[in-house]
């Protein structure tokens, strides 16, 4: 593409031959776009609400329609100046308007050719800038052609590989001839942030836009496929949970049609072997029993298997019914204690206390001492 004068004329975007470059003044209002590029072949409907751009639209709707698109650089600002706005944009015609009972302006507009601000005029009113008309002019055919080529194979890699863009896209796409509409198509279903689908419009030749797009096209496909296989191996490994849970399910359920007690896994068994032999009191042989029954209903893949588990294990490894012989000497009471136990001396001496009223006493309180723990 070359920079050229706004009365040059050209073959027509749309194949809108009485649309000419002519028409478009060389001074258009400007209309700052929040989070959105609207590239040249595009018919998009915009938001108008800031008072400025409302001025704007209205403007260019009094006088030749045209108007002047360009990207905001952070769409968090409110009211942007002149430095928050890209220079390189797209010159639209206003096709229809809406006034919105909010006051808010809803306006569709049909993007025509590339173009960017020279510089800004004095009006206080709204944005309005000079502006260059970026018309594409033929290159080396045969590497164009070739750049065509790479770009279109990408695309429609892109799109069978991107859920979010329907394949429609592209039988749209293969309906374009012209190599610069094909491009700002392709560029437009991209979904990609701001700053990259600005980056097209600061190339003004077309060879230097194939080559970005083709860029963008390569990294998008690359970190699509990498999301794809990484949802595939979620999901496979979800499945397998999925169907060993369902399996475990309909074998439990199926154990209890039969009644069968005996088909128990070989781990289960030693642990209920471990239960019977523990000598538990009675309230804890039944709170024992009743967590042994659900654990076997319990796929083991869940996480309350595991704590079940782990309860058990905990009550069969209690000395329910063993004792040793109590050794209430105190100086060896206090030498284990200091051996074991460094600081702590409030503690130490607390125990050694009750050791000592221990020694005194044969029972305290009715207690029996070899129940003291």
């Amino acid at each position: 593409m070359a920079k050229k004068a706004a009365t040059e004329k050209k073959a027509q975007p749309k194949n809108k031959e009485s649309e000419s470059i002519e028409a478009i003044p060389s001074v258009l209002p400007v209309l700052p776009l929040r989070d959105n590029v609207i590239y040249p072949y595009m018919i998009f409907p915009v938001l108008v609400g800031r008072e400025t751009s409302i001025k704007a639209a209205n403007y260019a709707l009094d006088n030749s329609k045209y108007i002047f698109l360009a990207a905001q650089k952070k769409a968090s600002i409110e009211e942007p100046t002149r430095d928050d706005i890209f220079t390189e944009g797209t010159i639209a015609k206003i096709i229809q308007i809406l006034k919105l009972p909010n006051g808010l302006l809803k306006i569709l507009v049909d993007g025509i050719i590339q173009g960017k601000i020279v510089s800004f005029t004095k009006n206080k009113n709204f944005f309005e800038a000079n502006i260059e008309v970026i018309i594409p002019i033929k290159e080396d055919a045969k590497e164009q052609n070739a750049l065509i080529r790479q770009m279109t194979a990408l695309f429609k890699e892109y799109v069978k590989i991107n859920r979010n863009i329907p394949q429609e896209a592209v039988s749209a796409y293969d309906n374009f001839d012209e190599p610069d509409r094909k491009l700002f198509y392709a560029a437009a279903n991209i979904n990609q942030s701001l700053e990259v689908k600005q980056s097209i419009l600061q190339k003004f030749t077309l060879k230097e836009q194939l080559y970005e797009i083709i860029k963008i096209l390569h990294s998008e496909i690359d970190i699509l496929k990498v999301e794809k296989e990484i949802e595939s191996k979620v999901q496979e490994n979800i499945g397998k949970a999925q169907r060993k849970f369902i399996i475990q399910e309909q074998i439990r359920i199926l154990q209890e049609e039969l009644g069968d007690e005996e088909e128990i896994a070989p781990d289960l068994i030693k642990l209920k072997e471990k239960i019977d032999k523990a000598k538990l009191p009675a309230e804890v042989k039944e709170k024992a029993e009743e967590e042994f029954t659900k654990l076997r209903k319990t796929p083991p893949s869940s996480p309350e298997s595991t704590v079940i588990r782990n309860y058990l294990d905990w009550i069969v490894d209690i000395p329910w019914s063993k004792r040793s012989k109590d050794n209430l000497d105190i100086d060896n009471a206090k030498s284990i204690l200091d051996e074991d136990h460094y600081g702590l001396e409030k503690p130490k001496d607390r125990i050694l206390e009750h050791i000592a009223v221990l020694n005194l006493v044969k029972n305290m309180k009715g207690q029996d001492r070899k129940s003291v723990v």
